[in-house]
């Protein structure tokens, strides 16, 4: 992910469940960076996934359709976080989701608030994707894969989910050449946050 300065809205505080929740329904979110204090974001281009405008290309189309492998939510977000922080990533150095971030978004799935979407094959993790629900409103953190396609199609098992629950975007922070390719675009921080009370007060049930 890139960001600048100008994408700093508040620096320290915790991590704890309440102060996550109020930062996530205020479009704001923590990004740890090492040495630093707690650094809090919402940048100044938002990127954001609309579902009518998802592009699936023909190679992502023909492994949907072939896929063997089997999706759940919510069955082990604890091994979906942990992999999303150990997996490497070619063009990361590190990652931010430190010791810390995953005892942080464990406590908010206990709560019911953080969720994940599992790729299995042969009852091997081999895909996911992690977010937070911060009341009809989804934002994605991060995704990992093991073998080709996976966290691909656990985004599309999201998207499809959350799709039947009324929601018709999704929050995806910061721009990825991966999520170019899928077809989402920026809009500018006040929009976000437009959109972003527009959608909450239709008070959408994303999980049972």
């Amino acid at each position: 992910m890139s960001t600048s300065s100008d994408d700093i809205v508040a620096v320290g505080g915790d991590l704890a469940p309440e102060t996550l929740l109020a930062a996530y329904r205020a479009g704001v979110f923590p990004w740890p960076t090492e040495d630093l204090p707690l650094l809090w974001f919402c940048p100044r281009r938002r990127a954001i996934l609309e579902f009518d405008a998802l592009h699936v290309g023909r190679s992502l189309a023909r492994a949907r359709r072939r896929t063997q492998l089997r999706f759940t939510i919510d069955a082990d977000f604890g091994a979906v976080i942990r992999a999303c922080a150990e997996v490497p990533r070619p063009e990361q150095d590190g990652t931010w989701i430190n010791v810390e971030m995953v005892e942080a978004y464990e406590r908010l799935y206990c709560l019911g608030i953080a969720h994940s979407v599992e790729a299995w094959r042969d009852g091997d993790l081999v895909g996911g994707i992690y977010g937070v629900d911060s009341g009809g409103v989804f934002a994605a953190e991060s995704m990992f894969h093991r073998e080709s396609w996976a966290s691909k199609l656990a985004l599309l098992h999201l998207v499809e989910h959350l799709g039947s629950r009324g929601l018709d975007w999704l929050d995806i922070q910061v721009m990825t050449p991966h999520m170019v390719h899928l077809g989402a675009r920026e809009i500018t921080r006040r929009d976000f946050l437009a959109l972003l009370r527009r959608t909450r007060r239709r008070e959408l049930l994303l999980f049972p």
